[in-house]
């Protein structure tokens, strides 16, 4: 009976060992991950997954702290993009109310309320194909200067970007720019046909160079298959450095857009992909985006053990629901989980004012592609639109 007990209990230490050496290699950041590693880690038994990324979270991040991000729309609707999932994009017919671009003091009186509601960065999304260069984009660097001095980290999401703009963003004191890639460059086609994924890794590209840290995630939920989930995170892991933020959307089916009559993806499907992403990107922050008003509190929760440590606080994340930030202050309370400060993970960028720069618009008008080819889907949803207006 003492024989079977002790090999038992060398088996169960040998286990737990082998667990350990395993984590503790997954917690190195590798940018040559596989599709075929990643879909290994994302089928894993669930536990054994769960168990993982925390080890690897628990290395990297503190477990208890999670950063709060306001997402604010300071120009909405009117885009001349085709992405399948998106309310705002002006071919399609989504009962959106468009607004002009919001003026610096409605920025700031929203920073104020979100620093207030407890979030440490604000993050400025504007419904345009790229930016350009002119009254508009001078507008935008002046809500940064504004927010940075607030003593907050300033995200923007304003699609494509070149070199010079991204630096004329990091002077006036950008802290992230988000760019997402959506999903894998092979779904991505079947996705959005007004620009190329390679258009998304050079916008990334020139925000790198500009010293503005990256903020790159996608969408699960779009009838993407595992593959594609997986190579989209090979894509992001290949990118040196990875991403300072990682945003893990599911979808929110809008009536009106093309995928209006896609599923929600289960629960089990976001705590996989967010742990999966944990030990990929061990050291991004893991951001829960769109799509957590169908979680509950404990499917959150899992999430937050998996290796999250960032949400979108508000109750509207640019057109589409949100939980509203008491309820998350709440579940924070039970968690025990707190908020995470500004610049806990990168030093606040030093912001130049307008006159004293050292940079000029040089007018540029780039070449972004249009691959040109149709999307049923898409075409369908818009032509739907014009019969209805």
């Amino acid at each position: 009976m003492q024989l079977i007990v002790l090999i038992f209990t060398v088996s169960e230490d040998y286990r737990l060992i082998l667990t350990l050496i395993q984590a503790k290699r997954m917690s190195t950041t590798r940018h040559d991950w596989t599709k075929e590693e990643i879909l290994g880690i994302y089928n894993k038994p669930l536990m054994e997954l769960l168990y993982e990324a925390a080890t690897v979270h628990r290395k990297r991040h503190n477990p208890n702290e999670v950063q709060v991000s306001t997402l604010l729309s300071i120009k909405t609707g009117g885009c001349s993009e085709d992405c399948g999932y998106c309310p705002q994009a002006a071919r399609y017919n989504t009962d959106i109310e468009g607004n002009d671009l919001m003026s610096v003091s409605q920025v700031k009186a929203q920073a104020l309320r979100a620093k207030e509601s407890g979030s440490s960065r604000v993050c400025m999304g504007a419904a345009w194909r790229n930016v350009k260069d002119g009254p508009e984009f001078d507008q935008v660097l002046e809500m940064v200067r504004t927010i940075n001095k607030l003593d907050m980290e300033v995200c923007c999401t304003l699609g494509m970007v070149t070199e010079n703009q991204a630096k004329r963003l990091s002077e006036a004191g950008l802290y992230a720019y988000n760019h997402n890639l959506d999903t894998s460059e092979d779904y991505y086609k079947d996705v959005i046909s007004t620009r190329a994924f390679e258009d998304r890794l050079e916008t990334i590209d020139h925000v790198r160079k500009s010293n503005i840290t990256v903020c790159s995630g996608g969408i699960i939920g779009m009838g993407e298959k595992l593959e594609d989930r997986a190579g989209m995170l090979v894509a992001l892991s290949s990118l040196n450095p990875q991403p300072e933020s990682t945003p893990i959307n599911a979808l929110v089916a809008v009536e009106g857009t093309p995928m209006e009559d896609i599923e929600p993806i289960e629960i089990w499907d976001m705590i996989r992909m967010v742990a999966t992403t944990r030990i990929v990107l061990p050291e991004t922050q893991v951001r829960l985006s769109a799509g957590r008003t169908e979680m509950s509190r404990e499917g959150q929760a899992l999430c937050f053990f998996a290796g999250a440590n960032s949400i979108f606080a508000g109750d509207k994340l640019l057109t589409t629901p949100n939980p509203d930030v008491n309820e998350d202050m709440a579940m924070f309370e039970v968690l025990g989980l707190n908020p995470q400060k500004p610049f806990a993970k990168s030093a606040q960028p030093q912001t130049v004012e307008a006159q004293d720069s050292g940079l000029e618009p040089l007018g540029e008008k780039p070449k972004w592609s249009r691959p040109g080819h149709t999307i049923v889907r898409n075409e369908q949803a818009k032509q739907k639109a014009k019969l209805k207006r």
